[in-house]
């Protein structure tokens, strides 16, 4: 069970790593659009608050990455721990303030792969 609490934290902190790449590169880009269902217009004028969430987006793949090479093990777990949860509170604002998608996208898979996590 520790393998796939492992599998997923490495998916929760790809997920942020490509998050940080749209939000902050591909914002005002064709597939940045799309996928935020934005129009040029108005992502060119959040252009520097998208970049702005992307950066924390780096941050918590970071953090989930240093939870996954981080030794002794109850440190680990301790920053892995930490890290998903502040994914998961991410994902139920951005759920409760801009779209439920959000949470199934962000949340749920920090959710798995905290609850693998903790019982493993």
């Amino acid at each position: 069970m520790r393998t796939l609490a492992s599998v997923l934290v490495v998916l929760v902190a790809l997920l942020h790593l490509w998050f940080l790449v749209l939000e902050m590169f591909l914002w005002t880009k064709p597939l940045g659009l799309k996928t935020f269902r934005n129009t040029l217009e108005k992502a060119r004028a959040s252009a520097a608050l998208a970049a702005n969430q992307g950066l924390y987006n780096g941050f918590l793949s970071a953090g989930l990455i240093w939870g996954l090479i981080t030794t002794p093990p109850s440190q680990a777990l301790a920053v892995q721990t930490f890290f998903l949860g502040c994914v998961i509170v991410a994902g139920a604002y951005g759920a409760a303030t801009v779209s439920w998608r959000i949470f199934l996208i962000q949340a749920v898979p920090a959710i798995l792969a905290l609850v693998l996590l903790r019982a493993s």
